[in-house]
């Protein structure tokens, strides 16, 4: 099996390399583990310092980190560039925080009758990440830095479209000077997955990807007794009030579903809005989305490259036709452009109905659905409507509407008179298909620790100690 670099823009195959052979992964595997042994001996201010230093060398590389991207899985240069920035800081954002997220917290000794009592966060050892093309060195530092902080060590199986990008990741950590095998690429396909994360010494597994790629490792997981986090699909719902600043809401709007060429987990995706504010928006949100310029995403002035693969595109043609041919309307896009490249347009589908692939699954390119609504319940109806519960948008300038949709939307963000985005300092994750854990934040770095209840007594036997406990 072999993978490759193919470059959307063009269609061409730049760089392929082999897969691993079983016995190279049993020896990542093997270094990955003794890298842990090494690794959790060390100091977290350590650590810190080598995480410090990952975040200068992705400064220092960042235009051709970027370049690289670009290249495999097609997002314009700008937004590699400002990827790479992002990571960068996430890598200090932990080097700085990891002291406190680790710091031991007291109990209340004497209601559990203790001389000390209290709680220690320890690494748990070789973590395994699936990670996905869309975001390629995002998804994997936003594991990885907190993580590695922790003391655990991490294997990236990467998507295989984006394996210079992978390799990248494997050098940067090494030339930080983290412990050899403590971060390790493994060139491998997905049926690799399965032997990977039942070794012994793989204690857990993080992905972020597909349903079916996450049921898939929560069964192997299940198998083993493993731990898993898993970030999965997401159509979040980009609800507007009449209340709203409908221009910026449009503005907005337009960012959130370009964004990343369309292809992000926690794009907006189904725009439902308020029939008082209906016509205003849709016309302004369509002539955003039309005037957005498609084309190479080395130009610094192209909004929106290329679908990733041809496949992908593909499949957001035909649910785009889906809808067309069940009677849903087109405000702008649709069409698939000629020439070279996977490129597709900004899209706006509107008369959406529950028998069209729209309303139920979700788009992974740069089209909107859009829903009229004439209520408050009946917006909450529509966007709880799905299967999937990742993040959510609502744009009101009432403060209890504000209350109450930040209480009624099942997903696990909520943005108010904003766009979804993911920030170190707040938990990430989603409910109900969208998966469960939590990337981020303090909770992110806790998902791979082992949480030990430490409770001491006063050291001096007495009789009958012991005799009713359980």
């Amino acid at each position: 099996m072999s993978i490759a670099t193919t470059n959307p823009a063009t269609g061409q195959v730049l760089k392929t390399f082999e897969a691993m052979s079983t016995e190279q992964i049993d020896a990542a595997i093997e270094r990955a583990d003794l890298a842990y042994q090494q690794l959790r001996e060390t100091t977290v201010d350590q650590r810190a310092r080598w995480m410090n230093t990952v975040a200068d060398l992705l400064e220092e590389d960042r235009d051709e980190i970027a370049r690289i991207m670009t290249q495999e899985m097609g997002k314009t240069y700008v937004a590699a560039q400002a990827e790479v920035t992002k990571c960068a800081s996430a890598c200090r954002f932990y080097a700085d925080r990891a002291p406190s997220f680790l710091a031991d917290q007291p109990a209340d000794a004497s209601a559990v009758k203790a001389t000390r009592a209290f709680i220690r966060y320890q690494p748990i050892g070789v973590v395994l990440a699936v990670m996905p093309w869309n975001f390629p060195l995002w998804q994997v530092l936003r594991f990885a830095a907190p993580a590695l902080m922790a003391g655990n060590t991490g294997l990236l199986k990467h998507a295989s479209n984006v394996p210079q990008t992978a390799l990248l990741l494997e050098d940067v950590f090494r030339r930080a000077g983290f412990p050899e095998g403590a971060f390790t690429t493994v060139l491998v396909g997905s049926e690799a997955v399965d032997r990977i994360l039942s070794d012994p010494r793989v204690r857990a597994a993080t992905l972020t990807g597909s349903e079916p790629a996450g049921r898939s490792i929560a069964q192997i997981a299940g198998r083993e007794l493993k731990k898993t986090v898993l970030e999965l699909g997401g159509s979040d719902p980009f609800v507007v009030m009449p209340s709203a600043d409908v221009d910026r809401a449009a503005e907005v709007a337009t960012t959130a579903r370009c964004q990343n060429n369309g292809q992000s987990c926690i794009a907006a995706k189904r725009f439902i809005v308020h029939t008082d504010a209906f016509d205003a928006f849709a016309e302004q949100f369509a002539a955003n989305m039309a005037a957005l310029r498609v084309g190479d995403p080395m130009d610094p002035g192209t909004d929106v490259g290329p679908l990733a693969s041809q496949r992908g595109r593909d499949e957001v043609h035909a649910q785009v036709r889906d809808a067309v041919d069940n009677g849903a309307t087109v405000l702008c896009g649709g069409e698939l452009p000629g020439g070279d490249g996977w490129y597709y347009p900004p899209t706006v589908v509107t008369d959406l109905t529950p028998e069209m692939r729209m309303w139920r699954e979700e788009v992974f390119g740069p089209v909107a659905g859009l829903y009229r609504v004439s209520s408050y319940e009946e917006a909450i109806e529509v966007a709880n409507g799905t299967s999937f519960g990742l993040g959510s948008n609502a744009w009101t300038r009432d403060e209890a509407e504000q209350e109450r949709f930040a209480v009624d939307l099942d997903a696990g963000n909520v943005f108010i008179n904003g766009m979804t985005t993911s920030f170190p300092e707040l938990p990430f994750g989603g409910v109900k298909n969208s998966g469960y854990g939590r990337e981020l934040s303090e909770l992110g770095m806790r998902e791979f620790c082992n949480t030990k209840t430490v409770w001491v007594g006063e050291g001096v036997a007495s009789a009958g100690a012991g005799a009713h406990a359980e």
